[in-house]
């Protein structure tokens, strides 16, 4: 471990992990190469054991790990430590946790379920065997909505957003302002790579469809942000594509918008890449 951490010790990593056998050497590392320090403990007790031990040495930058790798017993730890910590006031559990899915499982999908659990209540460090789109987004996705209200949807500002540095003859594109169809609209266009302006109207949260029934995404109010937008002084051309499921809106947002051709985009978000690579602004 010595070895190792004066290769890497720039960029202080985790050191995993101080045991009953080896806290003293371990923490001498710790404090040597001013590196946060794993607590590996047989259960609570003994980690409260060795977090004792290795403050009263002078560390305070510790991860927790109690060993424990089945899915109930470790979400039962996870509330109990954080409960400890934060109303019985016990000091030594007063650090992040760490938890191992990536041991628990002998797959993605159940590992990806069990990150799910440990994100919620209350693991501070998560280790998964892998990284693939399909697992690590919803993580990530839920990660960012711990502190959001489940009542009110995750919303993206209205306005103009540029993606692969569009010009004047770029596409334009519009949809509504609920994040996640920003974020799947957005990275659909950035991976097509072809330069396009997205207009985001503000439908309160909602998705296309939930807006257009709630007639939040209607023509008259489509076309009056459009107008407002700005996008006039940054395209040359006079076409709007409208999200596929938004297409009864067709008929009214071309009498907002006098002089634009209107075109309805795909209905998958994942057909967006092929239908804007026969994009021609003339």
């Amino acid at each position: 471990m010595e070895e190792a951490l004066h290769i890497a010790k720039e960029k202080r990593p985790l050191i995993y992990a101080a045991t009953e056998e080896n806290w003293e050497a371990m923490g001498a590392l710790a404090k040597e190469f001013a590196c946060p320090l794993a607590v590996k403990g047989a259960g609570i007790e003994a980690v409260i054991s060795l977090t004792e031990k290795l403050t009263a040495m002078g560390l305070k930058d510790l991860v927790m790990d109690t060993s424990t790798r089945t899915l109930k017993q470790a979400f039962q730890e996870q509330v109990i430590i954080r409960r400890a910590a934060l109303v019985s006031k016990v000091k030594a559990l007063g650090f992040p946790t760490i938890t191992f899915p990536s041991e628990m499982a002998d797959d993605l999908m159940k590992e990806t379920l069990m990150a799910s659990a440990f994100i919620a209540k209350y693991a501070g460090l998560i280790v998964m065997s892998d990284f693939q789109g399909e697992s690590i987004f919803p993580l990530l996705l839920q990660r960012m909505n711990i502190y959001t209200d489940p009542q009110r949807p995750m919303t993206t500002q209205e306005g103009i957003y540029p993606v692969n540095n569009p010009d004047g003859n770029s596409p334009v594109l519009i949809t509504c302002n609920f994040s996640l169809t920003y974020f799947i609209i957005s990275g659909e266009i950035e991976n097509s790579r072809v330069p396009a302006w997205l207009l985001i109207v503000d439908t309160e949260g909602l998705s296309v469809m939930t807006a257009w029934a709630a007639g939040k995404f209607a023509g008259d109010q489509v076309g009056a942000f459009v107008k407002k937008s700005g996008i006039m002084d940054k395209v040359r051309h006079r076409k709007l594509i409208i999200p596929g499921y938004a297409a009864v809106i067709l008929g009214e947002l071309e009498e907002e918008l006098p002089g634009w051709e209107i075109l309805v985009g795909p209905r998958e978000a994942a057909h967006l890449p092929a239908y804007l690579k026969m994009w021609k602004a003339d």
